[in-house]
């Protein structure tokens, strides 16, 4: 009976330790492509601060390949290299807001699932004071993974870098409501830290957990360190009055629904686009109405959070639904 009782906790554990979104295509995945319909802006502008291509040995010099405008626009697979502890920040034409599902995600150009090179978020509503997403890594702390690393993305949270190429990890800043010098509605910056992967204490980085972050190192190369591809935004701050009162125009009920969703616009005869998508950008539903009432089928989808975006030439609004 103890064989068994240690045998069940030994079970609980590992599953406890693989609690978190799995790579690209597993059934959970939180990973978003470049194409996604749900990013809305990329990153504008961006400053790097160049790490070293391995920290114990500074004589091999700085990585260097790519430069700041690297970062910018959709994902493409063409990256700036931040080195060991390199630093980017980068900035946008329009604030990332506090919204329903994700509000941002960071890309990498990891070339496959378990090769992964990791990085800190942090962000900032001021330009000033940085605050940092509570990362959690439950891979092994030994032996120290190098070049050909398998990790398990399941087992990562809150780290830029856990998909392969052209997948953003996404980021919700409803993790961070509350933190004094903080306005989660307006984002203007956003920091990536290269996690130095070492599993040396010398060299080492913790997660929120003070748990030591295992990834591949060295990698004493012009491309060392955490690779950043793109910044996408999914919320972003609405500058126009139109866009801001939009909450005015549409209604939709039931919330959380069963399987006919009610919606209803004050724009008559304006030709209105209605979206569903999942958290990941999937789109399940589109339609087009020119009616003032539409019913919309969700019978067909599973029960879960989605995001429902109405637009039209003159407004625009997403909001979170619950099927149950």
């Amino acid at each position: 009976m103890r064989f068994f009782n240690l045998i069940l906790i030994l079970l609980i554990g590992q599953n406890v330790l693989a609690q978190y979104p799995g790579c690209v295509g597993s059934a959970n995945t939180s990973a978003m492509h470049t194409d996604s319909s749900s990013f809305v802006a990329w990153a504008k502008s961006c400053s790097i601060t160049r790490g070293l291509q391995d920290i114990s040995n500074s004589v091999l010099g700085y990585a260097s390949v790519g430069d700041s405008t690297f970062a910018l626009s959709k994902a493409d697979g063409a990256v700036v290299s931040l080195g060991d502890n390199g630093i980017a920040v980068v900035s946008f034409s329009a604030p990332i807001t506090n919204g329903p599902g994700f509000d941002f995600a960071v890309f990498e150009n990891s070339f496959n699932d378990s090769f992964l090179e990791l990085a800190f978020v942090e962000v900032s509503s001021d330009g000033i004071n940085y605050f940092r997403f509570h990362a959690v890594s439950n891979l092994p702390v030994s032996p120290q993974y190098d070049n050909s690393a398998i990790m398990d993305a399941s087992k990562i949270n809150n780290l830029a870098g856990k998909y392969r190429a052209l997948y953003g990890t996404p980021f919700d800043l409803n993790e961070l409501t509350g933190i004094p010098q903080l306005d989660v509605t307006n984002i203007t910056h956003v920091k990536i830290i290269d996690v130095v992967g070492s599993i040396n204490h010398a060299y080492a980085r913790y997660d929120s957990q003070n748990q030591i972050i295992n990834d591949p190192w060295p990698t004493p190369f012009n491309s060392s360190g955490f690779d950043l591809d793109a910044v996408g935004v999914i919320n972003q701050k609405a500058v126009g009055m139109n866009e801001i009162n939009s909450q005015n125009y549409f209604k939709l009920y039931p919330n959380p629904a069963n399987d006919i969703l009610f919606i209803q616009t004050n724009e008559i005869h304006e030709k209105t686009e209605i979206s569903l998508s999942d958290l990941t950008g999937n789109t399940l539903i589109k339609e087009y109405t020119q009616q003032t009432t539409l019913t919309i089928d969700i019978s067909a989808i599973q029960s879960g959070v989605y995001l429902l975006t109405i637009s039209n030439t003159k407004n625009k609004q997403r909001t979170k639904i619950i099927k149950q």
